[in-house]
């Protein structure tokens, strides 16, 4: 690229905090020039978007199925962590990742998991261990330690959670955090250790903790959990101390905006521009130390042209120069996608699924919708036939793990505030270990579900209470092969078809997930049985 473009434009100039008409000059890629222009315009050019805390793999498509859909958004770079198919396939996994990134248009920075599995308290597929992340860092160039979800072992001196602290240290990588409901002495040591963000504030209090305790807030509005509305105010108090992200998007989401939908978001609630502007570009990109570029002379050419600042519809995307997005030439198109898996659960029968009446009252999980933060009450239930059953009354419904690894008896607990009144849900992707998770009302339901998930090899279903319908995940049974039209029209089919048996949750297959990620308290389910976050430890379902 030798030949120089000219850009015309209001630029949107965050150095100066300036919006004025201006012809910015590129050549090689870079910024050459910018200077004021005589020439008005009527569309805005500003730096390129960047979500500080994604995992790709949660939008169920490809590096390049996801950055196809991205930067139509305006989105140039993410800082993305690929510890759900490190759950799966381990360093297979992250090399997966990095090289079907190398197809994309789209900057993607990834990171080195820390925590595969998460916890020791569940079954995954593989590990990724200190010298893993030794490798990763010395031989693929990642450019930080990935969210330290073990924070009881950051606390309590786990040796091997602090090696890999000391090799990010070593190799002057930034190391992110994961610490929900995590204050006072604890959060202190959790700080010392080297971690500095956090995208797991879900209250006002916990972030202005975090933030006077020198740590980043990155405020997360994803497809299930959604914190922008209760921490917006932070972007004008502390513009500097503050990200913006979308942690977990699923592809109908992506299709409808990205962090474009937070920009127009926070313009409406009153947020000063340049600080929003800061949140989704200076901010992350001086953070992590992107390549990235901001508008300014010698920078990489990664900028947006959008229609307006209210809006932010974006008409073209610029990333190191060359057009990846013209609203008027409409999305490209991505070759074939490499299938790589690891799934080896037979099918069950429904009699795995039976809850001996030991007692009849068990303790329920409790959702919360928008948030993965859970609660539990003791209710009473029903023996049929020896069986502990859902209880569409009390809208508690059974729910099951399965090990997909290895052959395995399932575990089971109960939930309340899924709303079914007949069928069952049913995914592969439960983070972080992306055993089979389901809920239904009936254990035939439920099987079946879990079946056609096992028969596909990965997927996400539903049970209308006559069949099954579903999305295949070929790929670490957690993404699809195919585009994000076509996975996103699945999507919103197997979303209806939930609304339609009763489902009230707005992201019902999301929330879902989240029910086996045991480092979120207060009680979730893994492969091996009932996990108390709030104290790290099993504890039984009869109460």
């Amino acid at each position: 690229m030798n030949s120089s473009q000219k850009h015309i434009g209001k630029l949107v100039d965050l150095f100066t905090e300036e919006i004025y008409d201006a012809e910015i000059v590129v050549r090689n890629g870079k910024i050459q020039s910018i200077e004021k222009s005589s020439t008005k315009s009527s569309s805005y050019i500003l730096p390129g978007l960047v979500d500080s805390h994604i995992h790709i793999e949660s939008s169920m498509l490809t590096p390049q199925h996801f950055s196809r859909i991205a930067v139509s958004h305006g989105t140039v770079a993410t800082v993305s962590d690929p510890h759900e198919i490190a759950n799966v396939l381990g360093l297979d996994g992250v090399r997966y990742m990095i090289e079907n990134a190398l197809g994309a248009e789209l900057k993607f920075f990834f990171g080195a998991p820390s925590c595969v599995p998460a916890t020791c308290f569940e079954s995954s597929g593989a590990e990724i261990s200190a010298d893993d992340i030794e490798y990763l860092f010395e031989k693929k160039g990642l450019k930080f330690l990935s969210e330290m979800m073990n924070y009881p072992g950051v606390i309590y001196d786990d040796p091997e959670v602090i090696r890999k602290i000391e090799i990010a240290k070593k190799h002057k990588r930034k190391i992110d955090g994961h610490a929900p409901g995590l204050t006072g002495a604890n959060l202190v040591k959790y700080i010392q250790a080297g971690i500095d963000t956090d995208h797991e504030c879900s209250g006002i209090e916990e972030a202005l903790e975090k933030i006077e305790r020198g740590m980043i807030v990155q405020i997360r509005e994803g497809s299930a959990a959604k914190n922008f509305d209760a921490l917006w105010t932070l972007v004008d108090k502390f513009p500097d101390m503050v990200f913006l992200c979308s942690d977990d998007l699923h592809p109908d989401d992506l299709l409808d905006g990205h962090i474009n939908k937070l920009l127009k978001k926070g313009v409406e609630k009153g947020i000063n521009l340049f600080n929003l502007l800061r949140a989704v570009s200076i901010n992350p990109i001086r953070h992590y130390d992107l390549p990235v570029g901001l508008l300014k002379v010698g920078n990489s050419a990664d900028f947006i042209r959008v229609d307006d600042l209210v809006s932010f519809r974006v008409s073209e995307t610029y990333i190191g120069g060359k057009k990846v997005f013209d609203r008027l030439e409409g999305l490209k198109e991505v070759p074939p996608q490499r299938i790589l898996n690891k799934f080896e659960a037979k099918r069950i029968e429904e009699n795995s699924l039976v809850v001996p009446p030991k007692s009849n009252s068990v303790k329920v999980i409790t959702v919360e919708d928008g948030e993965l933060l859970t609660k539990f009450f003791v209710a009473s239930l029903e023996a049929v036939q020896d069986d502990l059953v859902s209880d569409i009354s009390q809208d508690i419904l059974k729910m099951a793990v399965l090990n997909r690894y290895e052959n395995e008896m399932p575990s089971l607990a109960f939930i309340n505030n899924f709303s079914l009144k007949k069928g069952a849900l049913a995914s592969s992707i439960s983070h972080d270990s992306h055993n089979i998770i389901a809920v239904g009302v009936s254990n035939t339901e439920i099987a079946e579900c879990i079946n056609w998930i096992i028969d596909n090899r990965g997927g996400v279903a539903v049970h209308d209470g006559i069949g099954v319908t579903g999305i295949p995940l070929p790929i670490a049974g957690i993404i699809s092969d195919q585009k994000a039209e076509t996975v996103a029209s699945l999507y919103k089919n197997i979303n209806n078809v939930a609304a339609g048996i009763g489902c009230s949750l707005k992201a019902p297959f999301m929330t879902l997930s989240f029910m086996a990620l045991l480092v979120i308290p207060d009680l979730k389910l893994s492969n091996k049985g009932l996990f108390d976050g709030c104290n790290f430890c099993f504890t039984s379902l009869y109460e």
